[in-house]
């Protein structure tokens, strides 16, 4: 069955980093694209960067760009998200979920927990 168990989050002042890790299981993983989501209370859950199957290509929301890294390892199933320069509004519980491209919907229904980022001073 298909499994992402996201970790890393934690409380971080206005400008510090954390790295995100998201374990992916039951699906072949190096076949896939990985995207990173966040979501905060009462909103939908949003886009925040995207890695290609081999590694080779990125997109990232306009909000993130420069300071947020995607990449992944395909030997060990995980995608990573490195976040600097942390702002209040990057605030949320992030996800990860698999997709055939970057255009495309997640191609999995069930998500993780995700794991909760807190920037507050």
């Amino acid at each position: 069955q298909v499994q992402f168990v996201e970790s890393g989050g934690g409380l971080v002042q206005p400008g510090g980093s954390l790295r995100l890790s998201c374990a992916a299981s039951g699906f072949p993983f190096n076949f896939y694209a990985m995207t990173w989501y966040r979501q905060t209370p009462g909103k939908e859950r949003d886009l925040v960067a995207q890695i290609s199957s081999s590694g080779f290509s990125t997109n990232y929301a306009v909000s993130v760009k420069g300071r947020f890294t995607i990449s992944r390892e395909n030997a060990k199933n995980t995608v990573y998200l490195q976040m600097h320069n942390l702002k209040l509004e990057d605030t949320a519980v992030y996800f990860c979920n698999a997709q055939r491209s970057f255009t495309s919907s997640p191609v999995f229904p069930s998500w993780g927990q995700g794991t909760r980022v807190t920037v507050s001073s």
